[in-house]
């Protein structure tokens, strides 16, 4: 029984955590290197943004782009996916 409880209490903590894990703005240490500041506040010149870009792994780029696509995680970062989503074609 308590073998059972323990397994159940593992799948529901695993499936608890993979939403936030999806959440490639949550993920990527490289997400600061965006902006000019600490806070995450100013972003970087679309120069600077674009350096940042081509600099992250092709596969977070292209986690990023799909994240950026999505209304509902874009929305709250939409001055960083605007210019994800200009850069998209350079992938």
């Amino acid at each position: 029984m308590k073998r059972q409880l323990a397994c159940v209490a593992a799948l529901a903590i695993g499936l608890g955590a993979s939403p936030a894990s999806a959440d490639p703005f949550s993920d990527l240490a490289a997400l600061p290197t965006f902006y000019t500041d600490s806070v995450m506040k100013t972003m970087k010149p679309m120069a600077g943004f674009k350096k940042a870009w081509f600099a992250m792994p092709k596969h977070d780029r292209v986690k990023m782009t799909k994240a950026c696509n999505d209304p509902a995680m874009s929305k709250p970062h939409a001055q960083f996916c605007a210019n994800v989503l200009a850069l998209d074609g350079a992938n």
